[in-house]
């Protein structure tokens, strides 16, 4: 028999499998763009390099919020 509050650890679970799911996707994203800037930066262009350090600060700040987020939900689900 299931207890009281086992449906909303489940649905808990299931929200940090996918918040953790888009950890890794723009983790990801962020190590492409760590190589396809250093490609380019080596190439001769240099005007590459500022827009993506910005790019890659914003998908840091994502992840940051996504594990705020996480942290927060594993927490509700204890």
């Amino acid at each position: 028999m299931q207890s009281p509050g086992e449906p909303r650890r489940r649905r808990s679970l299931t929200v940090i499998d996918g918040a953790m799911s888009m950890i890794l996707v723009l983790l990801v994203l962020q190590m492409w763009l760590l190589t396809a800037t250093l490609e380019s930066y080596l190439a001769g262009h240099r005007g590459v390099a500022t827009p993506a350090a910005i790019l890659s600060g914003i998908l840091f700040l994502g992840c940051l919020g996504l594990y705020g987020f996480v942290h927060g939900a594993d927490r509700a689900a204890r």
